[in-house]
């Protein structure tokens, strides 16, 4: 890898969140597993700023995060054991609460440290790998990289990344609400290995039916724009996905409180709710941003005093944007 283009650049990055409608299968080692669908979110965001410094620093949320990754990058690509440079979070989501914090802010460093040393950004599975993500799920990848809706296969035993199956695009006017607990967290890390161990393996007929759903269904509503028909696949493909780790959750949902939240968002006319990943964020689907907006303040009065904050948003179809400009003086 080549040095830092000079001392006088900045590198901006901003990268979406990611909320996974659920994974296709897993517990099967000896063939392909993980898989799944999801779509990038334009709100929250992930952002960073690397700016020249003296020696290797990290400042703001997850900076201990930012470090490990660096670090990472700096083993997979041979590079010297210091970074002269300086990644300041600007702004981060909660980590585990479902929306991928973790990934997009992993490869932001890494796209983030790409752009100093003045190369181009490589491949999703390169990206991935020089910070260790990407070894279950890659929609928060390839989401990252291209935006949009995500299909990805899921990984064979031969092979270190799952390869994508498809990307499309969500029509503007779409919107999510995404409701998020202001206590709780999902499973990650050691936990989440021991859950993955613990839980039956995916039946195979239950995998073809969530691939059935997203061939047959989710994918043609998407494609012509039926916003009803796109809804119902997604409710239908996420509870099924969701049963898969009732062992561990108690249900299609992570407790019993975001089942009764589920209900409440169906029995209030809004098809599409789902769950993203362990949770506890769930996510509503409506029509458009006067829809939105009409649906939070009817679940607002429906659940008046609940600890809940609920963030509208446009799915984001650009991905990351990574931007270098001189430094001031540079």
């Amino acid at each position: 890898m080549s040095q830092p283009r000079d001392s006088g650049h900045i590198v901006r990055v901003s990268a979406p969140s990611r909320l996974h409608f659920g994974l296709f299968s897993f517990g099967h080692p000896e063939t392909r597993q993980f898989g799944g669908v999801g779509t990038m979110a334009a709100h929250p965001r992930v952002e960073l700023c690397l700016s020249p410094a003296a020696t290797f620093q990290t400042a703001g949320p997850g900076a201990d995060r930012v470090a490990e990754y660096a670090h990472r990058f700096i083993q997979f690509y041979g590079l010297p054991a210091s970074l002269p440079c300086r990644i300041d979070v600007v702004a981060a989501p909660r980590f585990h609460v479902g929306l991928g914090v973790g990934t997009q802010l992993g490869l932001a460093v890494a796209a983030a440290l790409q752009a100093y040393h003045g190369r181009r950004q490589p491949p999703p599975a390169e990206l991935a790998r020089s910070v260790g993500r990407g070894l279950r799920s890659a929609v928060g990848t390839y989401g990252f990289v291209h935006g949009g809706l995500i299909v990805e296969r899921g990984r064979a035993p031969d092979e270190t990344f799952s390869p994508l199956d498809s990307r499309w695009e969500v029509p503007a006017d779409w919107r999510f609400v995404l409701l998020q607990p202001r206590h709780g967290a999902g499973l990650t890390g050691l936990t989440e290995q021991q859950a993955f161990d613990s839980l039956p393996a995916v039946p195979e007929h239950i995998t073809a039916q969530l691939l059935e759903e997203v061939r047959t269904r989710m994918l043609p509503a998407l494609a012509r724009a039926r916003f009803d028909d796109f809804s119902e696949s997604v409710y239908r493909y996420g509870r099924q996905a969701g049963l898969c780790f009732a062992a561990c959750q108690g249900g299609p949902y992570h407790g019993h409180r975001l089942s009764e939240l589920v209900n409440l968002v169906r029995s209030m006319g809004v098809a599409g709710v789902g769950q993203s990943s362990w949770g506890p964020t769930l996510f509503a689907i409506l029509p458009s941003s006067a829809a939105a907006r009409d649906f939070v303040a009817r679940l607002r009065l429906a659940v008046p005093g609940e600890e809940i904050d609920m963030v509208l948003t446009a799915a984001d179809n650009r991905g990351a944007a990574i931007t270098v400009t001189p430094a001031a003086g540079g």
